[in-house]
């Protein structure tokens, strides 16, 4: 089973998930929402914001490897299939979409 996730899905926490896999989903998109530097008792936690200051190509290559990395650390009973990138460049909006699936 594959789907997709993106930051923007987020819309609220729900601290007690009916299934492990609400659980697993609600943790990636915590990941992605989240900026490096930004959970103060663990630093590493998230995705750093700073690449989106890079020129696009590089931003967008510089992203992927960092959200699949946050990945496999923070959520390691998925694997990322696809990342791909929505939004309008041009007004600096790049919005991560993460392709996932459930490791056996």
């Amino acid at each position: 089973m594959e789907i997709e996730i993106t930051a923007a899905a987020s819309t609220s926490v729900i601290f007690a998930p009916a299934t492990a896999v609400e659980e697993i989903f609600q943790n990636v998109r915590t990941v992605l929402a989240t900026p490096v530097y930004s959970v103060p008792l663990n630093r590493a936690f998230g995705v750093n914001a700073e690449l989106l200051d890079l020129p696009l190509p590089v931003a967008k290559a510089k992203l992927t490897a960092e959200i699949v990395q946050a990945i496999q650390k923070f959520e390691p009973r998925v694997e990322v299939t696809r990342v791909s990138f929505n939004g309008e460049p041009i007004n600096g909006r790049l919005q991560p979409t993460v392709r996932i699936r459930l490791k056996e």
